[in-house]
């Protein structure tokens, strides 16, 4: 199972990319040392620090012909990556 699930691209994410910071959806129970240890290997850079956000899956409720569909999105982990100064990661290399 990999520890990097997929790269966060949104506009906050974007605007701290400007500062060397770089985020990823995270295994949720990966810690600090083995997403440092994924980036570098996958990436080839050196991390300075990482900083993680554990988040609670949202509750969604549907209502359709048949009745009130309930249900909950899945919990998730966020890891902002902050890599050594002039170090950049292009997300965009391969498309």
């Amino acid at each position: 199972m990999s520890i990097l699930i997929r790269p966060l691209v949104t506009e906050k994410v974007s605007a701290l990319n400007e500062k060397g910071k770089y985020g990823f959806i995270v295994d949720i129970n990966a810690n600090k040392v083995e997403i440092k240890d994924a980036v570098k290997k996958m990436y080839g850079v050196t991390v300075e620090k990482v900083n993680t956000i554990s988040l609670m899956g949202k509750r969604k409720v549907r209502y359709t012909k048949a009745g009130v569909v309930e249900g909950n999105k899945p919990n998730f982990k966020k890891a902002i990556v902050t890599l050594a100064k002039g170090e950049v990661i292009d997300f965009y290399n391969n498309v």
